[in-house]
């Protein structure tokens, strides 16, 4: 068996760059949470995500492993504490298990925890290696248990991979969280019994409305389907009690007494979240977004390719919180409307 590579410690970016100081915006929010796309590749092509024909980015535009792992020292010593791993598909990348293992080196001192959000078509193969890595939770996106429904909603006959995925996991050791896009005329039917079924296996489960980035093949505002709906359905089937739990994201979590279990629900179009925002994004190309639903964005790969990489991440960090927007613009309007943004999810990171 091939030995895991290390990635590099002697790379341009220091583990001090010369500023410590804490990643503050305007709005007086304190930025702790960096989610960290690892590619826009995709072993699946959901509908409401991306065309069936997607164009994918080159890879010579895709920040190296070594340059992801140096970024994200930068940023840890900034102040970022959790780091959760995006695509795209994460798991598909070759030798992202290298790039997990070194970030798991800082759980416990500079970082609280690392996660990551996965498709989990590859998790079977991958969960014991995240667990040894110090990865203790992960996030799974699952929209249905029907077959057929998954093969048409992800245009690929994967269910019984990602369920397989999900058994190896909790085998594993690692926390599953379910997460559920709730889209009108497709799973509403089944949301309650997929709650039912996540909290059976022991697995909490996060509702999200479906957000208008990039362009796909059909009309979003068909699916649309505001939570503000699901809470009701699901109120007249379960007792649902407001929890104050959270992790760090915009769920609001409520506790579900004939299960047992939790179920968050994540609303940026019917509830606004963005007082307590506390993350950015960078995409697998370097593109650092304050913002998931703005067009403001800082050119991180530019800085960890100068001749100064220190000082110049550390301007591209400062500029980031000067131009993070107090809010986002998501909206679903009428039929035939421009996304709020061009770039697809998978670009950016979920």
């Amino acid at each position: 068996m091939a030995q895991p590579r290390q990635l590099r410690h002697d790379a341009p970016v220091s583990a001090t760059p010369p500023s410590s100081a804490p990643l503050i915006d305007r709005y007086q929010r304190h930025v702790s949470y960096l989610r960290l796309s690892v590619t826009d590749r995709c072993d699946l092509r959901c509908t409401y995500c991306m065309p069936e024909r997607m164009t994918f980015l080159p890879k010579a535009e895709v920040l190296t492993l070594d340059e992801l792992y140096q970024m994200s020292l930068g940023f840890m010593a900034r102040g970022i504490r959790k780091i959760r791993l995006t695509g795209g598909e994460p798991l598909v990348r070759r030798d992202m298990i290298d790039l997990v293992r070194s970030l798991g080196r800082h759980i416990g001192e500079e970082l609280d925890e690392l996660t990551m959000t996965t498709n989990g078509m590859q998790l079977a193969a991958y969960a014991q290696d995240l667990a040894s890595a110090g990865i203790r939770r992960i996030n799974v996106s699952l929209d249905t248990l029907d077959r057929d429904r998954f093969a048409k909603l992800a245009r690929r006959d994967g269910l019984p991979q990602v369920l397989e995925g999900i058994a190896a996991a909790k085998a594993a050791g690692l926390a599953v969280k379910l997460n559920t896009v709730a889209l009108k005329g497709v799973n509403e039917d089944e949301i309650g019994a997929l709650m039912r079924w996540a909290h059976g296996e022991g697995h909490e489960m996060t509702l999200i409305e479906v957000m208008p980035l990039g362009e796909v093949d059909g009309d979003r505002t068909d699916h649309y389907l505001p939570l503000t709906a699901v809470q009701d359905g699901l109120s007249a089937q379960f007792s649902l009690t407001p929890n104050g739990h959270r992790t760090g994201g915009p769920a609001r979590y409520f506790d579900v007494a004939e299960t047992g279990g939790r179920l968050g629900m994540i609303t940026p179009l019917t509830n606004n979240f963005c007082d307590g925002c506390n993350r950015v994004r960078v995409t697998a190309t370097g593109q650092l977004y304050p913002c998931l639903g703005g067009s403001e964005r800082v050119d991180i790969r530019a800085a960890l390719r100068s001749d100064d990489p220190d000082t110049q991440l550390e301007q591209a960090l400062n500029e980031a919180m000067r131009i993070k927007p107090e809010r986002h613009h998501f909206r679903i309007d009428e039929a035939g409307e421009e996304p709020a943004q061009p770039r697809h999810m998978s670009m950016t990171g979920g």
